[in-house]
């Protein structure tokens, strides 16, 4: 069985960013994660990439050829990998072992992960390889200024959640950036009300029963709870990578050292 997380959210949520990151902690760790590039329009990268889509279609080439804009020879690019999911990715998947752990960095196009099929294709074909797979959905904490735009980030991130229908870990990014921190607080674990009562005191009188059932909606999805990450602290990363692995079981099949005991046994 092999394990993968799906990283996604929106453009500039740095995803690529908690890629490196998390690549460097667990080489640090003396464990091996593989990324991949599923996004045409990248250029560089500071670590080693083991697949990429670019390597299957050019954006640029795609963009010149059939003179489409920068989003729309995206969504070529996407649907082409989409075709050759029982080819091209059939063949680089055989080059890893069943326990191997891949990382899929994913483009910013957040329609690809709200309502057209192809990442939930992708997952399928995933799940037919035998991979345990997570979707890590990305927010910028420096959106998160205000109830409104919360709300907002809850709807985008269930929106993924039930496309994909994959196990689920919200992450609030960039928090090393975030200057007043007591900002960020109220909304990493919100009470309903607390919530609820904010919206209305921003909102015009004739949306309360439509706040009401937003709340409640994000509420009975548990999507209030996100996890912040701040990269410059070592235990920030291994506390974000430790509830993904719980999430897809990493581990829970691994030996006990029973050496250890004894070693320590002979010791006394």
């Amino acid at each position: 069985m092999g394990f993968a997380q799906l990283v996604i959210g929106p453009a500039g949520s740095g995803k690529s960013t908690y890629c490196s990151s998390l690549y460097q902690h667990c080489e640090t760790m003396r464990r091996t994660i593989h990324i991949v590039n599923l996004d045409p329009a990248a250029e560089s990268f500071d670590y080693p990439v083991a697949m990429d889509i670019r390597e299957l279609v050019s954006l640029d080439d795609v963009m010149e050829e059939l003179g489409l804009g920068p989003n729309g020879g995206l969504m070529y690019c996407m649907e082409h990998l989409e075709e050759n999911l029982d080819d091209w990715l059939t063949d680089e998947l055989d080059n890893y072992l069943d326990d191997d752990y891949l990382v899929f960095d994913c483009p910013g196009q957040i329609e690809l992960f709200s309502h057209v099929p192809m990442l939930r294709n992708f997952v399928d074909h995933l799940k037919r390889k035998n991979f345990n797979v997570c979707a890590v959905y990305l927010l910028d904490s420096q959106f998160i200024t205000d109830v409104t735009k919360f709300i907002s980030g809850c709807m985008a991130s269930l929106s993924a959640m039930v496309q994909l229908e994959l196990p689920h870990v919200n992450i609030l990014s960039k928090m090393d950036l975030v200057t007043n921190k007591r900002d960020i607080e109220d909304y990493l674990n919100p009470e309903p009300r607390f919530l609820l009562s904010e919206l209305n005191q921003r909102m015009a009188p004739q949306f309360g029963k439509l706040n009401k059932a937003l709340i409640e909606l994000v509420d009975e999805y548990s999507m209030v709870s996100f996890l912040p990450l701040d990269l410059r602290k070592e235990s920030s990363i291994r506390y974000i990578l430790s509830q993904i692995d719980n999430c897809i079981q990493f581990g829970e099949d691994a030996d006990v050292k029973v050496k250890d005991f004894e070693e320590d046994e002979d010791a006394d």
